[in-house]
């Protein structure tokens, strides 16, 4: 298994609100998409207020068919720019085209990188040439070797700042929306000394299997946790089905805490 670019280092990166990931816990949280600025004002209030350490919200959206909601793109990424400064909070949110890039860098702390993309090298490689952290989720069908290989294309233009995502993959499972490899968190640390945070929203699709699979992934030695988190699940127009509104989040971070997280 290839692992020049990141042997013998043991990457941390610092955000600008002083969390150093690898060394404190990221909790990730705030809605798959962006819908308006009330929704993720109000969403970014209550997580931070509940230890979150980073808002996800997404602007650009790759959906599987193209008449699902695609994201407010622009207008999005502008509402995201407003609430991280209101609320005081680094965010992360997807890039999806190379064309978006200095968009999303001037709202973004975090760039992530999402499953449908991870084996877009040509985005990679323009990621690797910038100097913020980037979010690698894994490729829905992505082996460990291929998931490194991508964490690698980033790399060799300079950017080490690499967090990986283990967000779920397709196996013959058709109960959940994916399988959470959890043995890939240990597995990824030992190759390649990147943190590594677990998506178990995406992971299972399933909200009632978020609290048990967060505790595992802490448990497994994850660095964090993203989640999905919304105001009012059954009316989002992304991915409410596996979405904890605004209780089931703050008994979340009870266990996570109750299982000295």
């Amino acid at each position: 298994m290839s692992k020049e670019v990141f042997k013998g280092k043991n990457i941390k990166i610092e955000l600008e609100n002083g969390v150093v990931i690898s060394k404190d816990k990221l909790i990730i949280a705030g809605p798959c998409a962006i819908e308006s600025y009330d929704q993720l004002f109000n969403t970014a209030k209550f997580v931070k207020s509940l230890g979150a350490n980073v808002l996800r919200g997404g602007a650009y959206k790759p959906r599987t068919s193209p008449f699902s909601f695609q994201g407010l793109k622009e207008e999005g990424l502008e509402i995201l720019k407003s609430v991280k400064k209101e609320v005081e909070i680094p965010v992360i949110t997807e890039l999806m085209d190379v064309r978006d890039l200095d968009r999303v860098y001037d709202v973004a702390d975090i760039i992530q990188i999402g499953s449908r993309n991870m084996h877009n090298f040509s985005l990679l490689i323009e990621v690797g040439k910038q100097d913020k952290p980037v979010f690698l989720k894994r490729g829905m069908s992505a082996t460990i070797k291929e998931w490194i290989n991508a964490a690698e294309y980033i790399a060799m233009g300079g950017n080490t700042n690499i967090i990986m995502c283990e967000r779920g993959i397709r196996t013959y499972n058709d109960y959940t929306r994916n399988t959470l490899d959890l043995a890939a968190v240990p597995i990824i640390k030992k190759e390649t000394g990147l943190p590594v945070v677990v998506d178990p929203s995406h992971g299972t699709g399933i909200r009632e299997l978020i609290r048990p699979m967060s505790l595992a992934a802490f448990a497994a030695g994850a660095d964090g946790i993203m989640v999905e988190v919304h105001p009012d699940p059954e009316n989002a127009l992304s991915d409410g089905a596996q979405s904890l509104n605004f209780d089931e989040f703050e008994e979340l971070i009870k266990s996570l805490k109750n299982g000295a997280m």
